[in-house]
């Protein structure tokens, strides 16, 4: 990444997919790479142990049961050596929006989306007064979990459950708030609709804005984000390339409703498809910057006069 440079456009968008994992076995004191032949000796392999996802995190899997078959489960960070949090981050992650996270000493090691923005990213948003919560989809779901359960009661009372488990947990957590990133603003925008008093407030990253192109969710088709009645804000890089969630489209519901839009610029290491994470729907290379931002968000409750950034290549 260059140098960072403030700009004065005056506002700050972002998404997901998965990332590519190297699988290690540990033999004699060595951790193998498989399918690499690397070799790499035991304080290597030690040092391998803990993703960079993860790095600097303490971190919690957490899971309640919904009925007799069905779990829903999501993973609590924080950052080391903090405690006495007050404001919990629900990340809602986009497609196929299945984590399914393995959490070993500590650390999600594994998941089905490390790659996504949200999870890759969740080390810049937990301070030593926000902690995060990852959230899975139901544990019945299959490899992806739909827009039509996104958008239903059923998801938001779900998710609801493993929030109030968290909260019981964690008592100093008193100010919850929802961010979607791509598909999972359909999450985020619908679950307020549903019992709005149990959120501070939403906001959407590289959110859903075209309903009705190939291939997207019609559930968002003419929504109202003012029908729960909390504060929302929209979060959109200004050269997002996914055909769902045109930049040109988050600026135009913001204006109708009145939500202050937060324009992403800059980023780097560009690759991949054009909705998927390691782009600018993701904010490939501009995360710490646009996690800040949303972190200023949390605590203020205000996004007006927050700054947009610009990375110089």
């Amino acid at each position: 990444m260059g140098a960072v440079q403030k700009t004065k456009a005056g506002l700050i968008g972002t998404a997901n997919r998965l990332q590519p994992t190297i699988g290690f076995r540990l033999i004699g004191g060595f951790a193998i790479a498989l399918g690499l032949g690397i070799c790499i000796g035991p304080g290597a392999a030690i040092a391998q142990s803990i993703p960079a996802h993860a790095e600097g995190l303490t971190e919690e899997l957490v899971s309640v049961a919904l009925d007799t078959n069905r779990q829903q489960a999501g993973v609590y960070s924080v950052r080391a050596g903090t405690s006495n949090h007050t404001r919990l981050a629900v990340l809602l992650p986009g497609y196929p929006s299945v984590v399914r996270p393995i959490v070993e000493n500590g650390a999600m090691v594994r998941s089905k989306l490390n790659g996504n923005f949200l999870i890759r990213s969740r080390r810049f948003l937990a301070d030593e007064s926000i902690a995060t919560l990852i959230v899975d989809c139901h544990s019945e779901s299959g490899d992806y979990c739909s827009a039509a359960y996104q958008s239903s009661q059923d998801r938001q009372q779900h998710v609801q459950k493993l929030i109030d488990a968290v909260k019981g947990q964690h008592p100093s957590l008193n100010e919850v708030w929802l961010i979607g990133t791509s598909m999972g603003t359909i999450s985020s925008a619908f679950m307020p609709i549903f019992e709005p008093k149990s959120y501070a407030g939403a906001i959407h990253t590289a959110s859903i804005t075209e309903p009705w192109a190939q291939g997207s969710y019609r559930e968002l088709a003419n929504f109202d984000y003012t029908r729960s009645g909390i504060p929302q804000v929209f979060v959109h890089h200004r050269d997002d390339p996914c055909g769902l969630t045109t930049y040109a489209g988050a600026k135009k519901i913001s204006e109708k409703f009145g939500f202050p839009l937060i324009t992403v610029l800059g980023g780097s290491g560009f690759q991949g498809g054009a909705c998927q994470a390691q782009t600018e729907h993701g904010f490939k290379g501009i995360e710490p910057q646009t996690m800040r931002a949303i972190a200023n968000i949390l605590k203020s409750g205000k996004a007006e006069k927050l700054e947009s950034f610009t990375v110089s290549q």
